[in-house]
């Protein structure tokens, strides 16, 4: 996609939240969306790189390329509708603290499942 652009008609509508912390774009479209962006790639993109934490993209915005960076932890929404397809990203709770494990005196710890045998059942 980087290098040849996408098949066919197929086009992504990307909606992100825009106040995450590692989000990057210019200012004044920072201004104009402090919540939420969603942007459209399709004919006109340059500089698509992937990593494992987000994407970067240069779109046109009024006839001004801007790049964009936007990190997968902030996506909300992604829809390719020349095939139908969308998904919605749910933002959990952070995560909690573990659950410590309550261990008998003697540093085992306790159980509450019962054991069965195998070799009962064999014959």
């Amino acid at each position: 996609v980087a290098a040849n652009g996408l098949p066919g008609k197929h086009h992504f509508f990307i909606s992100f939240d825009t106040s995450h912390p590692d989000a990057r774009m210019a200012d004044w479209l920072q201004e104009r969306h402090p919540k939420e962006m969603t942007i459209v790639i399709q004919n006109w993109f340059e500089n698509l790189e992937v990593t494992d934490d987000g994407f970067s993209v240069t779109l046109n915005f009024g006839n001004a390329p801007e790049p964009l960076y936007i990190p997968f932890d902030s996506l909300l929404t992604f829809v390719d509708p020349s095939v139908e397809f969308g998904i919605r990203f749910e933002t959990g709770e952070e995560e909690s603290a573990p659950v410590p494990i309550e261990l008998e005196p003697d540093g085992k710890q306790e159980s509450e499942a019962e054991i069965v045998k195998l070799d009962n059942f064999r014959k």
